[in-house]
């Protein structure tokens, strides 16, 4: 059975950075891409990023530059650094792992962890 754990999360001024992790357990990850999402109050849960088993990776939209995502799959666990956050980075961000490759979207994504509170104060 697959369990994604996410940790890191936590109540930062507007500017400071965060790591997130997310361990995951259960089966053999080699070839599964690893996904970030968030989800603000009120909003659809988004896309931040994933990255594939080789390292190859994508972004949501205006996040490069501030998020970076990366992982180490002899620990199989994905990191989310996120620098010079916003208010508007306040959301409950997920992981999530799926074989389908490097995806983007909420449907591609089959397992998923419970994810982590952060908020980012003004």
């Amino acid at each position: 059975q697959v369990q994604l754990v996410e940790s890191g999360g936590g109540l930062v001024q507007a500017g400071d950075s965060l790591r997130l992790s997310c361990a995951a357990s259960g089966r053999s990850f080699v070839s599964y891409s690893m996904g970030w999402f968030r989800q603000a109050p009120g909003k659809e849960r988004e896309f931040v990023a994933a990255i594939t088993w080789s390292g190859a990776n994508s972004y949501g939209d205006s996040l490069q530059g501030r998020f970076t995502i990366s992982r180490d799959n002899a620990k199989n666990t994905v990191y989310l650094q996120m620098n010079s956050l916003k208010p508007e980075d306040t959301a409950v961000y997920y992981c999530a792992t799926t074989i389908r490759g490097l995806r983007r979207g909420v449907n591609d994504y089959p397992y998923w962890g419970q994810g982590t509170q952060v908020t980012v104060s003004s």
